[in-house]
């Protein structure tokens, strides 16, 4: 693979040590296999190894280029990189000889260089083109999709991903737009936006529903989470631990959900005559939930949306197995 040059942008990793505390690395925990799905910048990764033994391993993912060059710095034995989603988590170990992991880690939220670099096209505060991909070898640029959508398919997408109320408004700018010009840099989108919303919400810029839903679209985030939870789970050892740290309301929706489904088994009627060890089990124990602390939020604004939801797989009982 050939690297890429990393941009001098600075980031702050969310809840970083309430993080990777989470995970346990103490005792036998230290030798274990552990995964940083969202490699991002690598505060997370960089921490899990301080805290690891020297026969444990580290595997993350991540699909920007960017993130791959910084995390082939790394020069540690232990850590391995992987230049794709943690979506493909099951092959991705098992072609590495990994089966079970004692601990995963997810950080669902962009980080900072991406959005502070305007050639990336996320923000809608520094113009540049409209791209929004994680991964720029991959799919299709936001601007080449908003050239050809239909306006249906762009108010659904807006609508569902952005909770935006404006959709339909915004939608119809967007078609009217691109019948004049080509839409291609975020100035020209966030423009559109703001003269489509009505109303603003205090402290929000009035392009910011609209720019996350296609950030989220193009980069099929959701879709990658659902299946992501199905392999982190899949991939979790008995005993091991999961954190998932969300940004949007639509994220932490699909964790809790998912976390739920694991820890809230329905039982059958009491009246059947079912012995105990018969019963369904959960699979999951709920740890807790965490966000930033004020102190954090104070000094970095952008984790004040944060959500930290941490389980424990549970051991399969010696009766069930």
């Amino acid at each position: 693979m050939t690297s890429t040059t990393v941009p001098e942008f600075q980031h702050r990793t969310v809840l970083l040590d309430e993080a990777v505390d989470a995970l346990a690395l103490e005792g036998a925990r230290a030798d274990g296999v552990y995964v940083d799905g969202t490699f991002g910048r690598g505060g997370h990764s960089r921490l899990i190894l301080s805290k690891l033994g020297a026969n444990a391993r580290l595997i993350a993912f991540d699909k920007d280029l960017q993130a791959i060059a910084t995390a082939e710095q790394i020069d540690d034995p232990r850590f391995t990189i992987v230049h794709d989603s943690f979506a493909t988590m099951t092959a991705s170990l098992a072609e590495r000889g990994v089966d079970k992991v004692d601990g995963i880690l997810l950080d669902l939220g962009i980080s900072s260089p991406q959005v502070d670099d305007a050639a990336r096209g996320f923000s809608f505060r520094n113009d540049g083109p409209l791209d929004m991909r994680m991964d720029t070898t991959r799919g299709m640029s936001a601007a080449a999709w908003l050239a050809t959508e239909t306006e249906q398919t762009l108010e659904k997408v807006i609508k569902e991903y952005g909770e935006e109320r404006f959709a339909f408004q915004i939608a119809k700018a967007i078609v009217a737009r691109r019948a004049v010009e080509p839409i291609s840099t975020t100035r020209q989108l966030a423009g559109i936006v703001a003269g489509a919303v009505k109303t603003r919400e205090k402290g929000k810029d009035p392009a910011t529903r609209t720019f996350q839903a296609i950030r989220i679209f193009i980069n099929k985030e959701l879709e990658d989470l659902e299946v992501g939870l199905n392999q982190a789970y899949a991939s979790l050892a008995p005993g091991g631990i999961i954190a998932i740290i969300s940004f949007h309301s639509l994220e932490d929706r699909m964790v809790k959900r998912f976390f739920a489904s694991k820890a809230n088994v329905e039982q059958p009627d009491r009246r059947l005559p079912i012995r105990a060890v018969d019963l369904p089990q959960p699979e999951l124990k709920l740890l807790f939930k965490m966000k930033p602390s004020d102190a954090e939020v104070d000094a970095n604004p952008r984790s004040r949306s944060a959500v930290m939801r941490v389980a424990r797989r549970l051991p399969i009982p010696v009766e069930a197995q």
